[in-house]
């Protein structure tokens, strides 16, 4: 049996997979004091103290896994890696056990999957104890318009780690902030577009947004099945690249996980390059985002600039991207469509005793409950029910189109291939949303902090299948100095 150890303990705080494998290993700590250590700090800081309001749902199985792990691993030596490591999952990540998947709406409070989701049924294969599910921004932030980041009518506000007064992005935004406040080792959120970034630059941790396929979309509720991801959010780039080559694979029930086929590595752990700047071609796309920063923020990432230099890259800057303006200006119609039809497709599997099986009966639903559900309205849901679901409409296909020519041929693609880059890099998320509509991979990586306390972080982008390039860059960035430093609490 573990030990008892309910107190708050330092030790815990800050530990990568590394060094808690080491801990196990030793026979210094076990997976279920892992869990025990993480609840003890969730009890003290998501529920009271600071209140973050990160963490949506414990899994009440969490600490039998745990001990079970820690029998095998006596037994039969550690699975891998993760052997034993807890990890948090967004709330829109199907499970089959004892909790809830709602994507934080109430008319999803009573749904309890039939099936895990991929990614899930590889974390379990790893080894990895599934700790609980993270509270999100409800249905991935495409409910209304001026709902705050990290708000579900099922799990209230969550509360950026550094200070209530920051917005902790979206819409992955418990992950984040869990992760951030050591309240798990790992966190899983899902990108549609920005929604991993986000709450990583918002809450100082690393995040990696993949190319879509790496990482199948089976048991996750959607949003817009061109741009869904599943990505890991960690402490280090060395965590969040385990944690990604341990969900990436094939998966039958996702077809575009196919095209990933030859292109997932063993171990992402094989491209951590203390020197991989040097000889990097790294554009800067300043008519990104030239009007856009502040003053502190604008020197910050000038001063990251400079330091990539030092470390042997070779900056192109600026290396525009062509679209950048045509693309600023074009409000794409992409997601109203795509969210009906995908958002259908998977209610209308869930249990018969669940409220909802169709876009229209969650607006008929929130509109019955209003005072629990519609703090902020449901007019982005509105609008999306009169589509016809079918995805047949012309301004669709035409919006599709366009968006996959300005974000790749005319965007990002014609940029690395006009100044042979390995990778473009944004001040925050500035490129997120060219990135997701290519379907390509970005890493937002923590760059220090605002003279009032609030993260910064800079995101490399690059092209299809380049997580490898991507991974080797920010984890030589992550070495020039220490960008991240833990949130503190009055005691």
């Amino acid at each position: 049996m573990a030990k008892q150890v309910y107190p708050v303990e330092e030790w815990i705080e800050e530990a990568t997979v590394d060094e808690l494998q080491q801990a196990m290993e030793s026979g210094e700590r076990t997976a279920a004091e892992l869990v025990l250590a993480y609840m003890a700090r969730i009890a003290a800081y998501d529920k009271q103290g600071p209140a973050l309001n990160a963490v949506l749902e414990l899994n009440p199985d969490a600490l039998a896994i745990a001990e079970a792990l820690d029998a095998e691993r006596r037994s039969q030596g550690p699975r891998g890696p993760l052997h034993g490591v807890p990890v948090l999952l967004k709330d829109n990540i199907d499970t089959a056990d004892k909790m809830h998947t709602s994507a934080g709406s109430l008319a999803l409070e009573g749904h309890y999957a039939a099936s895990d989701a991929f990614l899930v049924k590889r974390l379990r294969e790893a080894g990895a104890v599934i700790l609980g599910k993270a509270n999100m921004t409800e249905w991935a932030n495409y409910m209304t318009q001026g709902m705050p980041g990290g708000y579900s009518s099922r799990g209230g506000q969550v509360l950026n780690a550094y200070g209530p007064k920051f917005g902790a992005g979206g819409s992955s935004t418990g992950s984040g902030v869990a992760v951030a406040a050591n309240l798990c080792t790992l966190a899983v959120g899902t990108e549609t577009s920005g929604s991993i970034l986000s709450p990583a630059a918002s809450s100082s941790v690393v995040g990696i947004k993949p190319t879509l396929g790496l990482i199948s979309r089976s048991g996750i509720v959607p949003l817009a099945h061109s741009q869904d991801t599943a990505g890991p959010l960690a402490r280090t780039v060395a965590d969040a690249a385990l944690l990604l080559g341990a969900m990436a694979g094939t998966d039958p029930a996702d077809p575009i996980t196919g095209a990933s086929l030859g292109q997932v590595p063993a171990d992402y752990r094989q491209f951590l390059e203390k020197d991989g700047l040097q000889g990097a071609r790294i554009g800067i796309p300043r008519a990104v985002y030239h009007d856009k920063l502040g003053e502190e923020e604008r020197r910050a990432f000038e001063a990251h600039i400079a330091a990539l230099r030092l470390a042997g890259a070779d900056v192109v800057d600026p290396a525009d991207i062509p679209s950048a303006q045509e693309l600023a200006s074009f409000n794409s119609s992409v997601f109203r469509y795509e969210f009906k039809a995908d958002v259908n497709a998977y209610l209308s599997k869930l249990a018969p005793h669940i409220p909802v099986h169709s876009l229209r009966e969650v607006i008929a639903f929130n509109a019955k409950h209003f005072e629990k559900t519609l703090k902020y309205g449901q007019i982005t849901l509105m609008r999306a029910e009169e589509t016809s679901g079918t995805l047949t409409e012309a301004e669709y296909m035409r919006d599709r189109l366009k968006d996959l020519r300005l974000s790749r041929a005319e965007g990002i693609d014609a940029v690395m291939a006009r100044h042979r880059l390995d990778a473009l890099l944004f001040p925050g998320t500035a490129g997120a949303a060219i990135a997701a509509k290519a379907g390509y991979p970005s890493i937002a990586v923590p760059g220090g902090y605002a003279a009032d306390g609030r993260p910064l972080g800079v995101t490399f982008t690059g092209q299809a299948y380049s997580e490898h390039v991507l991974i080797r860059l920010a984890y030589a960035f992550e070495q020039l100095g220490p960008q991240r430093r833990k949130p503190v609490w009055p005691k």
